[in-house]
């Protein structure tokens, strides 16, 4: 068993995004990969697809997800399924207050946003 405090998780930010691995493999982790975000009020992840499933689980605030062109909203302790392969981006439904979700994945997930495919490294 391994444990992985969120004090000591690796930080990333990204249109303001705050990104905390969790349960990644360079933490433990060799199947799943779990992360914390916090979204700033207003913010607005570009559209992007990823080639696993994905699930956020709102802890706080309102989250927006346009998932093939439709709009979802999440709030604390509902959860958000985006297939793969799918366009898929997120926002804060606030411009005042924060929002907060976990997210869960499978271990290697890659992103693609336009032409370019990344490893996200809060995800490694």
């Amino acid at each position: 068993m391994t444990t992985a405090n969120l004090a000591d998780a690796p930080v990333f930010e990204l249109d303001g995004v705050t990104f905390h691995s969790l349960a990644v493999p360079s933490r433990g982790s060799s199947e799943l990969a779990v992360w914390s975000i916090e979204m700033a009020p207003g913010s607005s992840g570009k559209e992007h697809t990823v080639d696993r499933e994905e699930v956020f689980v709102a802890r706080s605030g309102r989250i927006v997800g346009v998932i093939g062109g439709v709009e979802h909203v999440i709030e604390a302790g509902d959860a958000m399924i985006l297939p793969p392969h799918t366009p898929f981006s997120i926002r804060n439904a606030s411009a005042t207050e924060p929002a907060a979700a976990t997210v869960c994945t499978s271990a290697g997930i890659k992103a693609t946003l336009g032409d370019q495919t990344i490893l996200p490294p809060w995800a490694q």
